[in-house]
Formats: structure tokens, sequence, C-alpha cells
């Protein structure tokens, strides 16, 4: 199913300038630990496509990446083919012996199982550079830094919508 794409330029954006409050030191605590104990109770939870959309942060309106949403067990598989090559070259060449060393506690290694089990992953790409209105060439600078919060947002979105929307319907349609 292909989704009608709109590809609109920075300029024709509206800035929203930022405003926010500032919170005592400690509420500024009390809710970074609240935001921690939340986070922290992520787990494996059905996907809901709605939620996926609607959870992409836009810093400064350049959206530097693209998320791509994979379901097809092939693709998926496929994915975890490419993946495991590398991440085998990876372990037996490019990390180093300590490097390989520290990750032996986490029992984790270049087999990725679970990319053909779960029920979607979610690819992000970065973009480093866009288009202007006129058809040239943008620099998205900043592009990685920018992609690294969006896909934190996108996490804790993803966990903020399950612990309040999907746990209601679960307790509902167990009652």
């Amino acid at each position: 199913m292909r989704e009608n794409i709109r590809f609109l330029s920075e300029e024709s954006i509206e800035h929203i300038p930022f405003s926010h409050t500032r919170y005592p030191e400690m509420e500024m605590a009390k809710r970074s630990q609240e935001f921690y104990e939340l986070l922290n109770k992520r787990r494996s939870v059905p996907v809901i496509d709605n939620v996926i959309k609607r959870t992409a942060p836009s810093g400064a309106h350049t959206e530097p990446w693209t998320f791509v949403v994979v379901k097809n067990p092939d693709m998926k598989h496929k994915i975890r083919e490419i993946i495991e090559e590398e991440e085998e070259i990876n372990y037996r060449k490019r990390m180093g012996h300590r490097w390989v060393t520290d990750l032996k506690k986490l029992r984790t290694n270049w087999v990725k199982e679970y990319l053909d089990t779960a029920p979607v992953l979610i690819l992000i790409f970065k973009q480093v550079h866009g288009f202007a209105a006129n058809g040239e060439k943008k620099v998205h600078y900043y592009n990685e830094i920018s992609v690294s919060i969006a896909c934190g947002i996108l996490l804790a979105a993803l966990q903020v919508y399950y612990l309040k929307h999907c746990l209601k319907e679960l307790a509902f349609a167990s009652s």
C-alpha cells in the first residue's frame, strides 16, 4: 500500500518559535526521574502503524531523515542477511579485540535473529542534503545529530503512546 507523499521545501513551512516553561530544579529532577522510569519500562509491544507515522519529530523543519517501516517477512530476512554480513566483518576485523571483548558480557554477536521475528523494522536513513524550492541542493547541517535526536524522540513517543493507549485497550479487552 503506497501513500501519496508530499514534499515541502523548508521555505514553505511556517516557523513556530520555541517557547518553554522554566521549572524549578526540584521539579526538573522529579520530571527527569519520572521520564527515566517511564522509558525503563519499554518492552517489545504490538505495533500500531498510525502511531509510527505520527511520532517522528521535525527539528528546524529540515527533517534530514527518512523512516522506512518494513513488515514484509522476505524483505526483513534480506535486511537481516545484509546486516549480519556486515556485522560479522565488524566483529572479525573492524571493531578490534577490546571492543569485541567488552561486548561479550552483553552476549551479543553478529547473528541478529530478532530482525526476522520483530513485527516491523523501522529503518532510518540520514539525508546529508535536501532540496530548496528552486530544486537546488541544500545541505542539511548537523544531520547525524538531528537523526539521532529524532530516533530518541521516536522511541520515547512510541513508549508514551503504548503506556497511555495500548495498556488501556488491553485492559478493556480483557474485562
